[in-house]
């Protein structure tokens, strides 16, 4: 799943910046965006979690400084190499443009999900003492918390410009308030799982998914009935039921998706990769303007749109994984851009 939603992120990437589609006419680009992130990030979360880890000190910070060393190092080098080989202003100037903007231009993703790290580690080493029970119902609060932060990020009237605050740029901490719910909830989902596969099994639950998403998606696109800040609900429903939808077919077809099937190796593949595949394809991105000026003119279009981005998105992944493949060659680059150690013969 982790691999599909990389293909996703890099379809969305050519679309915008290969291609150069509006993305107000596009006929995938709004809809990719829905639930792409929010998928990774649930992914994620859903990983973090380990019923039998326990926190010490040493263990704290052994993966506070893991986590350091493998989002921070990494996208750091891979920034200044894009703004050398890509980058339109002087080196210095480009540099921080990017550190100012909150999405670190494109490499934000690293920035925000060390800061996810970083808060669910404090708060589940900090509620350990008091049992797992508890802490559970705190890691439910913290993601009630999140989801009521998201609801107020799009109310500029009520909140003023905050959120473009210069430590609000430089620490991208407003993508951070906007995708930590999707964090929290794969990590929730995770320690429900028992409960979740019995919800997932429903006869009512994908019904009422699909229902859901079809009428926030038209809301969104086509009816806009609700208007200003009230954008908002149909906006984060679609990106609950799309990414649970997702989610529910990997679920059903998961006998599909081992390494005993073609499809099943590749998505792995990707999926254990795809850290290298992001600090490489914004290198890489091919600039084909002339498509996006095609599409724009035929839009809407969703299936070509998809089709052609997609296409060229696995051939941008494949050339990330060969140059990956060349790097790891060197195990300092292997453990420092890429966080991988070489591995011992035992």
């Amino acid at each position: 799943m982790r691999g599909f939603t990389m293909i996703l992120v890099v379809a969305y990437h050519v679309a915008e910046f290969g291609f150069v589609e509006s993305e107000k006419i596009s006929a995938s680009l709004p809809f990719l965006v829905l639930f792409r992130m929010p998928l990774f990030f649930f992914v994620s979360g859903f990983l973090a979690y380990k019923a039998s880890w326990e926190w010490t000190p040493q263990s704290f910070l052994l993966l506070t400084w893991k986590k350091l060393k493998v989002q921070v190092l990494p996208a750091l080098v891979f920034l200044c190499v894009f703004l050398v080989v890509k980058g339109k202003l002087p080196f210095a100037d480009g540099f921080m443009k990017c550190m100012h903007s909150p999405t670190k231009g494109g490499y934000w993703f690293t920035w925000v999900l060390l800061q996810m790290f970083l808060i669910y580690y404090t708060v589940s080493a900090l509620s350990q003492r008091f049992g797992k029970k508890v802490e559970h119902l705190i890691i439910v609060a913290l993601w009630l918390v999140s989801v009521l932060a998201c609801l107020t990020l799009y109310l500029p009237k009520e909140l003023g410009d905050w959120y473009e605050s210069d430590w609000m740029m430089y620490s991208s901490f407003y993508e951070t308030l906007k995708f930590l719910q999707f964090f929290l909830l794969g990590n929730l989902v995770h320690r429900y799982w028992e409960g979740t596969q019995r919800l997932f099994e429903a006869r009512w639950f994908f019904p009422v998914l699909a229902v859901l998403s079809f009428l926030c998606c038209a809301d969104l696109f086509k009816w806009h009935l609700l208007r200003g800040e009230w954008t908002n609900l149909p906006h984060t429903l679609a990106m609950y039921t799309l990414m649970f939808i997702v989610v529910m077919c990997f679920r059903h077809y998961a006998a599909h998706l081992t390494r005993q099937t073609l499809v099943g190796r590749s998505l792995q593949y990707i999926g254990t990769r795809t850290l290298d595949i992001y600090l490489l394809h914004f290198i890489l991105m091919p600039k084909i303007p002339s498509m996006g000026k095609w599409l724009n003119a035929h839009q809407p279009n969703f299936l070509v749109d998809v089709v052609l981005s997609v296409s060229i998105a696995m051939v941008v992944i494949a050339f990330c994984l060969l140059v990956s493949n060349i790097l790891r060659v060197s195990p300092v680059l292997k453990e420092y851009l890429f966080g991988r150690k070489t591995s011992s013969n035992t």
